[in-house]
């Protein structure tokens, strides 16, 4: 079973999420959004974890684009995204290909084997 992590390196929720997986010894890939961002398939299973749009709508680049983002088709939002990768919320980590954890939370992140 492996894990893969996407995100961003420089974000702060992101290295919460790898210091406490490193600390439990769980190996993993770590996926940098700006080197590799994600596709629409992507978009679309992470999109039916969180049961809405995976944006993080805290952060600067979806405020900066929110009404662009607002105004279009669902096309158009994933082409965004895939588009504007930091807007997406992160880290998505994944084990075997299925989504298990969306943004950070550490009591989740603790229960990962």
């Amino acid at each position: 079973m492996s894990y893969k992590m996407y995100g961003i390196p420089n974000c702060n929720t992101v290295k919460k999420a790898q210091t406490v997986l490193t600390d439990k010894g769980i190996d993993f890939e770590f996926v940098n959004f700006k080197k590799s961002p994600p596709n629409k398939t992507q978009l679309k299973r992470w999109k039916s974890f969180f049961s809405d749009w995976p944006v993080n709508r805290k952060g600067p680049t979806f405020r900066k684009n929110k009404e662009d983002f607002e105004s279009q088709n669902a096309d158009g939002k994933y082409e965004l995204m895939i588009e504007n990768s930091s807007m997406v919320k992160r880290p998505v980590l994944e084990k075997d290909g299925k989504v298990v954890a969306m943004g950070f939370d550490e009591d989740t992140y603790k229960k990962f084997k």
